[in-house]
């Protein structure tokens, strides 16, 4: 079945949401417990935890635009997602085990941190692959409507790790070194492992590949040229800039939330485990309804309702000390995280031709990374400069994010309605 002629392939669709489903278990697991591990057991720095995510960027900028060009040239994708996913399989794999070794002394740490960059690096880079798959399986009056179907799998899965989670925390499951949080790095990248089987082998690409030499050489001399020529379709470069700042936000906060509700609230980590399930339950909720309601109305449109939306999401997270009101907007922000990654995706893919699907989305990807450069770089700053004021130099942290939301709904505002491969907006 075509997706071009409005029709889909259910199989397809499963297939492809089951892999988000998969990625997405070891995503918050090591997001809650590796991190914690890093920072709050073994101290290592706030400064230097951030710079791990930069460092995941810079690689996928030398990586990823070159592998998607190469993708859409020889028109297949999975073979690629393969052999990212494999290594995505070895970085997590080597995380934990060094994780899991012992009491860790300096070099563990250091190990530990690097192999949890390249797993950081490798995830955001199948994303490449994978996202621009979203072409082939769904037409454009329903993109919205199927990214969001991936999403809310995407956050479904995220919750299936937290459940996972609990009883390895507990102590009812232990494998083996160190105790506690570590544990439950391994199950989940074994599951991960078998859910992703489908995809990677029983998917089936529309288009017939093609015999086209890999030239990764010829790649990096066109590097700029190509970048340019993608930023003369209509509303590319708009949306890439604007996704970069907003992005930049969302991302920061994420990646820092667990030790936010740390250092400010001191939760532990069965109340944090219950507070992102959460979060992820209306974030499913979001991914599936943003879908919906940007098919109807237009993507464009849903998704600048959508960032004005977490100005207000942010001034209540961070600008409060109690904890029930911090819970509440918590909640209430899950279902404006999922719209925003649903319809993000879906506008991406409406402003792009078809024989640049994969090449678009590895900017969209890198984005998605180089989003956590300034963001890190800024928390980084300042709550190390500021150490001397406690918890509230993450305060002050999280409110020097609003601007860069500001700054993306400026932009976003300026992406022409009307784009040739579907309709951002109306």
């Amino acid at each position: 079945m075509n997706s071009l002629s409005g029709t889909i392939n259910k199989k397809n669709v499963a297939f492809w949401a089951l892999y988000d489903f998969a990625n997405s278990i070891v995503v918050v697991v090591f997001f809650l417990y590796f991190t914690q591990w890093l920072v709050v057991e073994n101290n290592f720095s706030d400064f230097w935890y951030n710079m791990l995510f930069i460092g995941a960027s810079i690689l996928l900028v030398f990586t990823g635009p070159i592998f998607g060009s190469l993708a859409d040239k020889r028109k297949a994708k999975l073979p690629f997602l393969r052999v990212v996913t494999a290594m995505l399989f070895i970085a997590s794999v080597a995380t934990a085990l060094l994780a899991n070794l012992g009491p860790a002394n300096k070099t563990i740490i250091i190990l530990a941190a690097i192999c949890y960059m390249l797993t950081e690096y490798f995830y955001q880079f199948s994303l490449t692959f994978y996202d621009s798959l979203l072409y082939e399986i769904a037409p454009a009056q329903k993109r919205a409507t199927i990214s969001g179907f991936g999403q809310a799998a995407n956050w479904s899965g995220q919750i299936a790790g937290i459940l996972i989670s609990i009883p390895i925390l507990a102590g009812s499951v232990y494998l083996f070194g160190h105790p506690g949080r570590t544990q439950t790095l391994l199950p989940a990248i074994m599951i991960f492992a078998i859910l992703i089987i489908p995809l990677l082998f029983f998917f089936k690409e529309k288009e017939i590949p093609q015999t086209v030499p890999l030239e990764p050489l010829l790649e990096y001399k066109n590097y700029f040229k190509s970048f340019f020529s993608l930023l003369q379709y209509p509303g590319v470069g708009l949306f890439l800039l604007s996704f970069f700042f907003y992005n930049d936000m969302i991302l920061t906060a994420q990646n820092n939330f667990p030790i936010y509700l740390e250092q400010v609230f001191h939760v532990n980590d069965n109340a944090k485990s219950m507070l992102l399930g959460g979060i992820l339950i209306t974030s499913a909720i979001g991914a599936f309804a943003g879908g919906l309601i940007a098919d109807r109305i237009g993507s464009k449109k849903v998704l600048i309702w959508i960032l004005w939306a977490w100005l207000f999401v942010f001034g209540g997270l961070f600008y409060t000390s109690n904890f029930s009101f911090f819970v509440t907007v918590s909640i209430i922000m899950g279902f404006f995280y999922g719209a925003t990654w649903t319809v993000s995706r879906a506008v991406m893919s409406l402003l792009i031709p078809p024989e640049k699907q994969t090449y678009a989305f590895s900017y969209y990807s890198l984005m998605a990374r180089f989003a956590t450069l300034l963001g890190p770089l800024i928390w980084g700053i300042i709550t190390t400069s500021l150490i001397h004021l406690g918890s509230v130099r993450y305060k002050i942290a999280g409110g020097s994010l609003i601007i860069f939301i500001v700054i993306g709904i400026l932009i976003a505002k300026k992406i022409p309605d009307n784009k040739i491969y579907g309709t951002a907006g109306e």
